[in-house]
């Protein structure tokens, strides 16, 4: 007779591969673009509120680039590609 110590109980788990490696999407400074030009460009693309978008612009402006967003390669990629559309220089780093 199998007690309760003798009971083996097996569980399956799903493990997901989660992909650690974080890329970030680097906007540059220039002499052309308005501040209200880039802001509006990181409220459309990235998502970011009017908060962040301006905060993100005097980061540019000052530092001479900032990491606007961090993500996968695969994310960041059509955002950077619609802020260079936009005549904004951008880039991603990994």
């Amino acid at each position: 007779m199998n007690t309760l110590a003798d009971i083996q109980f097996e569980e399956d788990v799903l493990v997901e591969e989660v992909d650690v490696t974080t890329s970030r999407l680097i906007v540059y400074n220039d002499e052309v673009n308005t501040f209200d030009w880039v802001i509006q460009a990181l409220i459309d693309v990235c998502k970011h509120t009017f908060e962040q978008a301006e905060q993100c612009s005097y980061f540019i402006h000052y530092k001479g680039k900032y990491a606007v967003k961090t993500g996968s390669l695969e994310k960041l990629k059509p955002m950077k590609d619609a802020i260079t559309e936009r005549g904004i220089s951008a880039t991603i780093e990994s």
